[in-house]
């Protein structure tokens, strides 16, 4: 009977101190989301003092007194602009009727060379050109 007495008190304070590490760890926990909260709270107020401070220096009257100051521009007028009719001719075109454009061909040349099949020392360089005729069989 002694011995029963004996396992039951023992399973009574395992239990207890079972119990109080939970406890502790929810505290914990809890705690620790205390801060983090707290620590959000911070950033958001650091955020919006930043955006109060970008509002500040983006105002447009600030960025206009600051133009002002510090540039040398002129307002338009409304004779400042010109008609369609009067822009200068095109610039000649350099590459002959009937030839390749130029840059046309850099371009394909690059396309070309992206577009092949890189060769490294796993794979032998026969493979890498089978492969290809391989999958037009297909």
């Amino acid at each position: 009977m002694r011995i029963i007495h004996l396992l039951v008190i023992g399973a009574l304070v395992f239990a207890a101190a079972y119990v109080y590490r939970i406890k502790m760890d929810s505290t914990e926990r809890t705690e620790r989301v205390l801060r983090l909260r707290a620590q959000i709270r911070e950033q958001r107020d650091a955020i919006a003092v930043l955006h109060a401070e970008w509002a500040k220096l983006a105002s447009p009257l600030r960025l206009q007194g600051l133009a002002e100051r510090h540039l040398a521009l002129k307002p338009l007028n409304a004779n400042q602009y010109d008609s369609l009719k009067n822009l200068p001719d095109r610039p000649p075109n350099f590459a002959r009727p009937g030839e390749a454009d130029p840059i046309g061909a850099m371009l394909e040349t690059i396309e070309a060379t992206a577009d092949a099949p890189t060769v490294t020392g796993s794979i032998p360089a026969q493979a890498v050109t089978q492969a290809p005729a391989q999958e037009e069989q297909r």
